[in-house]
């Protein structure tokens, strides 16, 4: 019995001392936003820079009219891979391609957020920090690199908008808990607040793509909620009327 209960409490240790083993990752705090102004920039963004790889495989295109575009506007700016407003958000690349070419098969990003949410708390977050730390590095095959995904088959796809970084490694950095700065030698298209901002309304959309109906769910709860705390106070009240003569 002492023998089994060495066991498993050695057990219970291993993954403690495998997350205190491993290097903390740092998330920055997403500034997400429900805005129908930023969710269409987001759009446009993702349209452009990501279902070139990435499909959406579980969302139609007419479902952006939710965040007040019009299905004209969708067709004229936003339909690069269908003919049919009403048609998935597919790509035309095969994942055998994929694989062949980035090493891994890119994934559909329908609901990557909400994935990431469930490995690292928030996907939201994940998301912004990653698209915001891809640095150059020549030893990769596509010569790019990310400090939140080491060794990521993705390129970059937004050095244009945010410029080049390179990786300032200091003491440690190659074990465990050494800290990595990235420094912008190569500015891009948009500022650092620009391109922050835009990484912020990518995010936003593809978090919205995730659970579309996430503020009407949340505001269908709140009514709930209410009407459970009226139907309490009425249960509670009618239940004193029919025992007080007993109490």
């Amino acid at each position: 019995m002492n023998v089994l209960k060495k066991l498993l409490g050695a057990a219970l240790m291993v993954p403690a001392l495998a997350i205190a083993s491993g290097t903390e990752l740092h998330l920055d705090r997403a500034p997400l936003s429900t805005e129908p102004a930023n969710l269409q920039n987001g759009a446009k963004l993702f349209v452009n820079y990501c279902l070139n790889c990435h499909g959406a495989s579980y969302m139609r295109y007419n479902r952006l009219t939710e965040i007040g575009l019009t299905e004209e506007q969708i067709k004229d700016n936003l339909m690069f891979t269908a003919d049919k407003v009403g048609e998935q958000m597919k790509i035309a690349l095969r994942r055998d391609d994929g694989k062949k070419w980035f090493g891994a098969a890119p994934p559909d990003l329908t609901v990557i957020a909400r994935s990431r949410a469930s490995e690292f708390g928030s996907g939201g977050d994940w998301l912004y920090t990653y698209l915001r730390q891809f640095y150059r590095d020549p030893s990769r095959p596509t010569g790019w690199n990310n400090v939140v995904f080491e060794n990521v088959g993705m390129p970059h796809v937004l050095w244009e908008l945010q410029g080049e970084q390179h990786l300032k490694a200091h003491e440690g950095a190659k074990g465990h808990g050494g800290a990595k700065t990235l420094e912008l030698v190569k500015p891009g298209r948009l500022t650092a607040e620009e391109y922050d901002q835009a990484v912020a309304d990518l995010v936003s959309f593809v978090v919205w793509m995730g659970e579309p109906v996430a503020d009407k769910r949340k505001t269908i709860g709140a009514f709930v909620l209410a009407g459970l705390a009226v139907l309490f106070g009425l249960s509670f009240a009618l239940k004193k009327a029919y025992w007080q003569d007993i109490h």
